[in-house]
């Protein structure tokens, strides 16, 4: 006999930031709903792996680089030390409140958590430990996880998932690839006081971001003394039992036929990340395509090709951010639950802003500089662009710079892209991100009076 069928309004598979903020909206509304989550923590990526225990690794990186600083200032700190087991049993402390946290607002909002893996069986019912759950909505937000290469001996090297989990701090650290999680990862083992190398595929770091950020984050990395081999493929890694560096990582570089190699204690993998599907059974699911990266296709309004089917986040693919994912979600559950003033609710995935927490932080909102150009002609833009050294660096012997690139269209002058490097450009960039929602013109920016001495009065005096 087929087992009973547990019922709901709402099933959310995955407990990360986007499914929870749906699952709750929409018990908000008095839908009934069951979040399915089989990691056994719930906060998804950002939580545990991600955002929050980054952010405190990098908030103890830029603690030694002020202490480092301090002397410029005439303040004697002394030798300072650093204990990355108590940073990391502290850090693993506080996102186990979090995990605990969001397992109470689930009760507060009596949402049902089950731990465990779903497994779809048709479009309205997924089994999960033996016990079959049912609705009519189904949202798929099941994340990500990242990519290991297909080279040899990669069991050997670690994964941005496993960076938390280091009990010790390596000595010398091989970071493979140069998007945001390499680059942030690189810049706080170095502030912590390891030797690191950085490996890209091509001579530029930070692709897909405006220039302006990856050319200025490369020159800094480098001053703080950050190792690059550009060009590089690797080939593979080897294991030396008792070695004080035991991992032999071995890669050519383009338009060259000659192997190098070099030892280290940890070799980080930062190529990049891939939507957690297969143990959903979506073979059950006919109407649901994937891209050609394996995400689950939807529009819009997070619909994918079966009714009552719904991809978010992640697994989604569209602007991977937590925010984004968590914005979505609210916006699906107010169309799904909130009634026919919400019947058109969706995201704008249109001037997201995000941060890069490197060493120095970056901010962007908007479109590249090569992206503007295609989108308006060479002849519709016009760019706007600032370097200086920020006044915090006044007195100390190094000058890191600040970089500002303004990029407007049209004879209105059109704010299309914002991209800011340096200081505190990470709190810098969310008030901007506003005005640029908005549609806001550099004439609005040249009217905002500026606040001194600052780095952000830059933006508003570009010239």
């Amino acid at each position: 006999m087929a087992p009973v069928a547990k019922l709901f309004d709402f099933i959310v598979i995955g407990g990360g930031s986007g499914g929870m903020a749906c699952a709750r909206r929409a018990a908000a509304y008095g839908a009934k709903v069951a979040v399915v989550e089989g990691s056994g923590r719930l906060g998804g990526t950002c939580v545990n792996v991600g955002c929050v225990p980054k952010k405190v690794m990098f908030n103890g990186a830029s603690i030694m680089e002020a202490i480092e600083d301090a002397k410029h200032y005439g303040i004697t700190v002394g030798l300072p030390s650093f204990d990355w087991g108590y940073l990391k049993h502290a850090r693993d402390e506080y996102v186990k409140r979090l995990n605990g946290i969001y397992e109470r607002n689930l009760t507060k909002e009596s949402v049902e958590y089950v731990d465990g893996m779903a497994s779809f069986i048709n479009s309205t019912e997924v089994k999960v430990n033996g016990t079959v759950l049912k609705a009519n909505h189904i949202l798929i937000a099941t994340g990500g996880h990242p990519i290991i290469p297909k080279v040899e001996g990669a069991e050997y090297g670690i994964d941005s998932d496993r960076f938390f989990e280091l009990e010790t701090q390596p000595k010398k650290v091989a970071v493979v690839g140069s998007g945001y999680i390499g680059i942030e990862l690189a810049g706080i083992f170095k502030a912590l006081g390891s030797n690191v190398t950085v490996f890209t595929r091509t001579s530029h770091i930070l692709r897909h971001h405006d220039s302006i950020i990856g050319d200025t984050m490369l020159q800094e990395m480098k001053r703080i003394g950050i190792s690059f081999e550009h060009n590089s493929s690797i080939l593979g890694v080897k294991k030396r039992e008792g070695a004080e560096l035991p991992l032999e990582l071995s890669w050519s570089t383009t338009g060259s036929d000659s192997r190098s190699s070099d030892f280290y204690d940890c070799v980080l993998w930062a190529v990049g990340r891939a939507p957690n599907t297969k143990p959903l059974n979506l073979s059950a699911l006919p109407g649901v395509e994937l891209g050609k990266t394996g995400h689950i296709i939807a529009d819009e309004y997070q619909n994918t090709g079966v009714k009552g089917i719904y991809s978010l986040g992640d697994v989604f693919g569209k602007s991977e951010l937590t925010p984004v994912a968590i914005s979505a979600g609210r916006r699906l559950a107010d169309r799904l639950f909130g009634g026919e003033q919400f019947a058109n609710s969706k995201l704008d995935y249109v001037n997201i802003p995000t941060v890069i927490f490197g060493h120095p932080t970056a901010g962007t909102v908007g479109l590249t500089e090569e992206q503007a150009r295609d989108t308006y002609g060479e002849n519709a833009i016009k760019i706007y662009q600032t370097r200086f050294t920020n006044m915090y660096n006044s007195l100390t012997p190094y000058k890191p710079p600040t970089a500002m690139k303004l990029i407007v269209a049209g004879p209105q002058e059109k704010v299309v892209g914002l991209h800011i490097i340096g200081r505190g450009c990470d709190e810098i960039l969310q008030g901007f991100g506003v005005a640029i929602k908005m549609g806001a013109t550099k004439k609005d920016f040249d009217n905002c009076v500026a606040i001194h001495p600052t780095s952000a009065e830059e933006i508003v005096t570009m010239r």
